[in-house]
């Protein structure tokens, strides 16, 4: 990874450089119009959609509405609006509560929950009366934009949450919870739903949509996204083989919810489902393991469910790059501070994410593909590197033992893909000059 050790001017500079570049579509050395296109990496949305997070409850301000300035904000950059936006991918954790303590699915296979124990994340009315209609509103803007997406469902997009019984406390006195059911994730965003039935780009599914494939084009390739559920089980990995072998030759991104923390080590779950369910979960360095290291097309994985971010790259059994980044905002309060919004005890502030997302701009002509990793915020109309107190107002909670340029590096730098053309070949190649 190239990360800038420039001022925050600079970097300024250099955005507005790359902003000319993309409107110039300059010509290059193959007579190929050059077009940079975006994907949009959106992080966890649960604490923008809490229906506690809202002024109906008590609070400075509607959070929700920062999602839906959010999700217009990437509508109307899509490409059907005049913009370059091809495709957004979701890291899950869409809306926040869980409608029951427990999973009929489970139950059946003997995993109950620890009588007289409820997690503080179920809560049905709030979720079915305000976080899924919000969520689906916000949704319905980039399908209403012609924007492919795709969904990988996080833990609190489970129906239920439990504390699976005969489990022991930790050090902190909390017993491990676990999830199950998938029942209002799929009447919302199921293969059959208003978003993706009929939809030529949404090319497969496995369990209803809770694991998902679509295709999307930009820069002279195709490529493949696989929207996959949380610490994914072995018969999920099938079905993924079985795609990735459809669409032989395409680059291919993975997104999952959990797959790293903000040190960029994997198999680090804030959530161990393997530790109570092992038949139907993998761990995610048995996702490496198993499927991804050894799956040439995979080029990119996305994650979330940790705040804060992190990037790595690791080589496949081919030789070949994967590049893996986690971004996950939802701690990000700010927003509600400047409404007036008081401080928790111990100095807790009250997340909604404060509109902020990745855009990950791809140049693949040329003989130096990247992307730019930007980090923008619908809610300030502004780059993390134009905002002088950035690093004040997150790094402390995020990453307390970066210094600040490295933090904001963190949330801006360049992915040069170095051995993309040669795995997928060039535009000109496939345009068959």
């Amino acid at each position: 990874m190239v990360f800038s050790n420039t001022s925050s001017a600079v970097r300024s500079l250099y955005l507005a450089f790359l902003c000319l570049l993309v409107a110039a579509c300059s010509l290059n050395e193959s007579g190929i119009r050059e077009k940079p296109f975006t994907v949009v990496m959106l992080p966890d949305t649960q604490n923008a959609v809490n229906f506690e997070r809202q002024k109906a409850q008590g609070f400075a301000i509607d959070s929700s509405e920062i999602f839906i300035g959010q999700m217009q904000y990437v509508a109307e950059n899509a490409v059907e609006n005049g913009g370059d936006v091809v495709f957004v991918a979701s890291v899950g954790d869409v809306w926040q509560h869980a409608a029951s303590g427990w999973d009929p699915g489970h139950s059946a296979r003997g995993i109950v929950a620890e009588p007289g124990t409820v997690h503080r994340s179920v809560n049905r009315d709030g979720v079915l009366t305000h976080e899924i209609p919000k969520v689906a509103e916000g949704y319905r803007l980039l399908s209403d934009a012609g924007i492919p997406f795709g969904i990988s469902p996080g833990n609190h997009d489970y129906d239920a949450w439990w504390t699976v019984a005969g489990s022991k406390p930790n050090a902190a006195g909390r017993y491990p919870a676990h999830v199950g059911g998938l029942e209002n994730f799929r009447k919302v965003f199921g293969s059959d739903s208003q978003f993706f039935e009929d939809k030529d780009w949404y090319v497969s599914s496995f369990r209803g949509g809770a694991n998902s494939a679509q295709l999307f084009s930009g820069g002279g390739y195709q490529f493949l996204h696989l929207a996959l559920e949380m610490q994914p089980g072995d018969e999920v990995l099938e079905w993924a083989e079985r795609v990735v072998a459809n669409y032989s030759g395409l680059p291919t991104i993975i997104t999952t919810h959990d797959y790293m923390n903000v040190r960029g080590e994997r198999d680090y779950p804030g959530m161990d489902l393997t530790l109570v369910d092992p038949e139907y979960h993998n761990s995610t360095e048995e996702l490496w393991q198993e499927f991804i290291r050894k799956t040439d097309q995979i080029f990119m994985v996305l994650c979330g469910h940790r705040g804060g971010q992190a990037f790595r790259v690791d080589k496949n059994d081919y030789g070949h790059a994967v590049y893996q980044i986690l971004a996950d905002y939802q701690d990000r309060g700010q927003a509600g501070l400047d409404a007036g919004q008081r401080v928790g005890p111990g100095a807790r502030v009250s997340g909604i994410g404060d509109g902020w997302l990745r855009e990950m701009v791809f140049h693949t002509y040329g003989d130096k593909p990247r992307i730019d990793i930007r980090t923008y915020s619908s809610h300030y109309s502004s780059y993390s590197s134009e905002l002088e107190s950035y690093a004040e107002w997150y790094k402390n909670r995020e990453q307390p033992d970066m210094s600040d340029e490295l933090f904001l590096a963190a949330d801006e730098f360049i992915i040069e893909l170095e051995d993309f053309h040669d795995r997928y070949g060039t535009p000109a190649e496939r345009f068959g000059q």
